[in-house]
């Protein structure tokens, strides 16, 4: 039966392997054969700062993260939140935004959005301070 597909995460390619970012970012869109929405699995390791102190936002695209495992620190403009699992976020084109774990847990998030043919994204150099709880670097 075609119309569906079933991808097991950990078989996506991890496009932070290799660096020295702290987690994993797996994109499922292509391996869906997604025609419409984007996502991707985010993975930030205990105590880590997945962004390095910056931030990003983007012109168009509406994002939503859905927290499975673990406890983020979440920072939107200026206002920082504790977002738990079992918690969904959204987030509207150009809130300026980042997140790092500062737990004792891994936190698996996932961001989905709808898909663009273009890049959307801006990056924000020294977001916010860095974080005496969570590493920069692997």
């Amino acid at each position: 039966m075609e119309g569906y597909a079933i991808v097991k995460a950990d078989d996506v390619k991890d496009y932070y392997a290799g660096t020295d970012v702290p987690g994993e970012f797996r994109s499922m869109t292509e391996a869906l054969g997604c025609e419409q929405l984007a996502a991707t699995l985010v993975r930030i390791p205990p105590h880590s700062d997945f962004e390095q102190s910056t931030g990003h936002y983007h012109d168009d695209i509406e994002e939503i993260y859905i927290i499975s495992k673990g406890t983020l620190t979440m920072r939107f403009g200026d206002d920082i939140k504790k977002v738990s699992a079992g918690s969904v976020v959204r987030v509207a084109p150009k809130t300026k935004r980042s997140h790092r774990n500062e737990g004792d847990e891994t936190v698996e998030m996932w961001a989905v959005s709808k898909q663009i043919d273009h890049e959307d994204a801006h990056k924000i150099d020294d977001f916010w301070k860095a974080s005496d709880k969570a590493k920069q670097h692997r």
